[in-house]
């Protein structure tokens, strides 16, 4: 079984989670692609940085889920970071290096989010949808959010899209 990025839950609304994630480290790679192709161009090279493709040829255990973001600043609308969390408790310092140059490690602090979950393929029109639903629904409840928001995958594009499990996270804005 593929494990999942650590959260904890801090509280529960009628359409979101507010989650403590955990510090980790994510490889990733920018993609200059429309959401339908982003994850497809980068996933090989952090498929292959897990595999071996690294400066210790160290196999690094798959994580889920894969992230396909948008962060600011943004030079474009086609601009995304599509990534894959490493293992629980990994440091930069602790990870081998990316054989492949579009491969970047970053660490990323704890931080507080809001999710909310969805079944389906994770379209860009259904992911944009449960996207504003959440944006609308944490400012009913007084909570500002960054301009980020990550589309989180945890089933592989093989699976039926019916049966795939899907996350929309939003960072909360910091000092909120």
């Amino acid at each position: 079984m593929t494990k999942r990025q650590e959260y904890r839950v801090i509280s529960t609304h009628k359409d979101f989670e507010v989650r403590e994630y955990q510090p980790c480290v994510l490889a990733e790679v920018k993609v200059s692609a429309d959401y339908a192709t982003a994850s497809s161009a980068a996933f090989g090279s952090l498929f292959k940085y897990i595999s071996q493709g690294n400066n210790a040829s160290e196999k690094i255990a798959m994580t889920a889920p894969v992230i396909s973001a948008q962060r600011e600043p943004a030079v474009s609308a086609d601009e995304w970071f599509v990534s894959f969390v490493m293992p629980s408790g990994s440091t930069i310092g602790q990870m081998p290096q990316p054989n492949d140059a579009r491969v970047h490690l970053r660490e990323l602090a704890a931080e507080t989010c809001v999710a909310a979950s969805f079944k389906g393929t994770a379209t860009a029109k259904k992911s944009e949808a449960v996207a504003l639903q959440l944006r609308l629904a944490a400012s009913k409840e007084n909570i500002a959010l960054s301009s980020e928001t990550r589309i989180c995958r945890f089933d592989p594009p093989f699976k039926p899209g019916f049966m795939q499990y899907n996350e929309i996270v939003i960072p909360i804005h910091p000092g909120e």
